[in-house]
């Protein structure tokens, strides 16, 4: 997880650093002041956290970003046009500002927001590979948008963390949530309905490939899709074969093992040197309460108290 600063007052400036960072844009500046500043976070190769801020209002168009734009007001207004679609935003709004094949247009006033940028490639390690599109620009209803801010605002909290500041495990299942939220959170045309052949395969033995490729990379930076390319079947064939013979899921699993492999880690340590927050984090658990909490339901008794007792 990477973090870079541009700041600038010079409209140009501004608007070279969106072109050669995205695609081809042009800014218009109403007033003649200008100010930007983006704070950009990378969450492994497909995913960025950023904080944007415009000082200024202005009038924009630009080319495809190839990128999924999803944000999240906190100060100013916007207007995003994209497919002959015209949506405002005032703050508190989780919007997706366009779609990454269309060009787009805009109009911002003194405009603050999260904003997070998804290659549109990771939809297909958190569900079925088919193309996926999103069909609306807001959330679907108020409970949706409730839970687009539970996780974003995770995601904005393991900013500049030291233990997630070079940690790929946690980058990745962030990015990965995110996407996987944002299918949730916003009409998209994603199936979720196991086919005939899904369920034909969803039999013990490609639960058994599952289980020995989870088993055997424990620490890896898994996504479903890698899941169940190890065991030769579809992303919703497997989660199916979980619930069918083991009535859980996927990444349910995946989060047992891990927590077994930490219980290991804390039971093993040194308690002078090592902290129950850089054990959890290793093995990819960036949430610390919730974490405890886990733990405390499998082994009886908090983390602290395993790496004391080492």
């Amino acid at each position: 997880m990477t973090t870079t600063v541009f700041e600038t007052r010079d409209a140009g400036a501004a608007e070279r650093m969106i072109s050669d960072t995205f695609a081809r844009m042009r800014m218009d500046v109403i007033g003649g002041r200008a100010y930007m500043r983006m704070a950009r976070t990378t969450l492994g190769a497909h995913a960025t956290l950023s904080r944007v801020t415009y000082g200024m209002s202005f009038t924009g168009a630009g080319d495809p970003f190839g990128l999924l734009t999803f944000g999240r007001v906190r100060a100013g207004t916007a207007v995003y046009r994209t497919g002959g679609v015209s949506t405002d935003y005032a703050p508190g709004d989780p919007f997706l500002a366009c779609q990454p094949d269309r060009a787009w247009s805009c109009d911002l006033d003194h405009f603050d927001a999260d904003v997070t940028y998804l290659d549109p490639a990771l939809l297909t390690e958190v569900a079925p590979p088919e193309p996926v599109r999103f069909t609306a620009y807001r959330p679907v209803d108020a409970a949706a948008t409730a839970r687009w801010n539970d996780v974003l605002d995770f995601a904005l909290g393991l900013i500049g963390r030291d233990d997630c500041t070079d940690n790929p495990l946690i980058a990745g299942t962030t990015a990965r949530l995110l996407a996987a939220t944002a299918l949730t959170v916003f009409p998209n045309t994603a199936r979720t309905d196991p086919t005939i052949e899904d369920r034909h395969d969803a039999h013990p033995a490609s639960l058994r490939r599952a289980i020995a490729f989870i088993d055997g990379n424990p620490g890896g930076d898994l996504s479903i899709a890698d899941i169940a390319g190890a065991a030769h079947i579809t992303v919703r064939a497997l989660q199916l074969a979980f619930r069918r013979h083991l009535d859980t899921t996927p990444t349910a699993y995946l989060r047992r093992v891990r927590l077994e492999h930490a219980h290991r880690d804390l039971a093993a340590a040194d308690p002078a040197s090592t902290t129950v927050t850089a054990v959890a984090a290793r093995w990819g658990f960036a949430n610390h309460s919730r974490f405890t909490a886990n733990y405390r339901a499998t082994y009886g008794r908090p983390p602290s108290h395993t790496l004391r007792r080492a």
